[in-house]
């Protein structure tokens, strides 16, 4: 794990340019994880038994575990949950549209987006293609596509208010038509014939590399830092940890900005999966299972919010976190955080062992919250978990900021949790 922020900072920078979909962001970890000595288990076959650094890829979803040498049946499992999706527009597949003259690709919205934020930026398109055999084929190019704004002398009104069709004004420009198709210059890219695809699941994003900013350097720009943040500061902190008692699980979730609600996301079975199975190898039953799951906990880390200076009135009027400070840990009455004070004491005891502050993020009560993987997975597993992350400006844009110190004081916290 990195030493100093800006080390760590360049680190998320290059993992985040190397992550322009889920699925790229659980190739690279994948990689990055058998550098580091992990074995990479096919969930097809039996899980190894005894001590290990092991992890699995499930689509655009990783999960990597250690298990010491001294663990035994009154062990628990200690998790970091995480996603590595974030808000996008899908690529439809099918022809191109066409208008007056130009050639567009047809998009859907996924997750929450601030539409806005993805006009008159230059985007890439990444994700995977499938051809007919199954094979899974990662793709992403450079800047082709671009989602130009109506110039004010057509709108006069625009400052007083601006009105986006999610249809109409949100399909990005590619070339002139007509001038070929996308999925032939996307399979070309793959290597792969286009006549052997069956479907793609393909994104856009933003080709601005990550860069800090500010008086003193002391911000940090980026797209995905929701959840890449998170993801890339658990990802340090568990490559070369070499396990402490209790089982270190870090789950990477993908599909989290819609729900969760699939077999490679925090509501299907994919941890659970895990956790069976590493269980099943210590020679536990059903019931010895459930046992080192009540022994259990996890820290699900996502990003929040810091107090926004134009919009101070949106916040908690008390409870104000800022950027450089630590991470938080996310409290909601209504749940819509899984922490409670018994979630809230294994947090603040492992910051306090890493030497990381700490701040509380509640919302105002007019601004309901939005939600994380920890409800879902203290409802799948039963187990006590805790929210966290660092904080954000302009959270589900397509270009975020946080302070440049927060993402290493997340990963040493993080790592001292796993460290017990």
């Amino acid at each position: 794990m990195f030493t100093t922020s800006s080390d760590h900072l360049d680190d998320l920078s290059a993992y985040v340019t190397a992550s322009p979909s889920s699925y790229h962001a659980a190739d690279v970890a994948a990689t990055r994880l058998e550098a580091a000595g992990f074995e990479r288990v096919a969930e097809t076959q039996p899980f190894p038994k005894g001590p290990g650094r092991r992890f699995l890829v499930r689509h655009g979803a990783v999960v990597a575990w250690v298990q010491p040498d001294d663990v035994t049946p009154r062990a628990g499992f200690r998790v970091v949950g995480t996603h590595t999706d974030s808000p996008a527009f899908k690529v439809k597949p099918g022809a191109l549209l066409t208008s007056a003259g130009w050639s567009q690709v047809g998009v859907e919205i996924y997750g929450g987006m601030l539409l806005n934020s993805w006009l008159d930026r230059e985007l890439g398109i990444a994700g995977r293609i499938v051809t007919r055999d199954g094979a899974q084929h990662l793709v992403r190019t450079g800047a082709i596509a671009r989602i130009p704004q109506l110039a004010i002398h057509l709108d006069r009104q625009v400052n007083e208010g601006l009105k986006l069709d999610r249809q109409t004004s949100m399909q990005p420009v590619l070339a002139m038509a007509p001038r070929g198709g996308l999925l032939p210059y996307l399979c070309e890219l793959a290597g792969i014939s286009v006549d052997d695809v069956a479907l793609h699941d393909l994104f856009t994003f933003d080709v601005a590399a990550p860069a800090r900013f500010g008086l003193h350097d002391e911000f940090f720009a980026s797209g995905r830092l929701d959840n890449l943040s998170s993801t890339h500061a658990a990802l340090s902190a568990i490559e070369d940890f070499e396990g402490a008692g209790d089982v270190a699980v870090f789950a990477a979730f993908d599909h989290e900005e819609v729900g969760s609600a699939t077999s490679s996301g925090a509501a299907g079975p994919l941890l659970e999966d895990v956790v069976y199975r590493i269980a099943s190898t210590l020679g536990l039953d059903m019931d010895g299972t459930r046992a080192m799951l009540a022994r259990s906990s996890c820290v699900s880390a996502d990003t929040g919010h810091v107090v926004h200076p134009n919009y101070p009135n949106h916040h908690d009027p008390v409870v104000a976190p800022l950027p450089n400070r630590g991470p938080l840990i996310k409290l909601n009455a209504n749940q819509r955080y899984a922490t409670d004070a018994v979630g809230g004491a294994i947090w603040l005891k492992a910051c306090n062992d890493a030497g990381v502050p700490t701040q509380v993020f509640v919302s105002n009560n007019a601004m309901p919250c939005g939600s994380t993987i920890g409800p879902i997975t203290a409802t799948r597993l039963g187990i006590t978990t805790v929210d966290v992350g660092i904080g954000l400006l302009s959270m589900h844009s397509a270009r975020e900021m946080c302070g440049v110190e927060d993402p290493l004081l997340l990963a040493r916290a993080l790592r001292a949790y796993w460290a017990g």
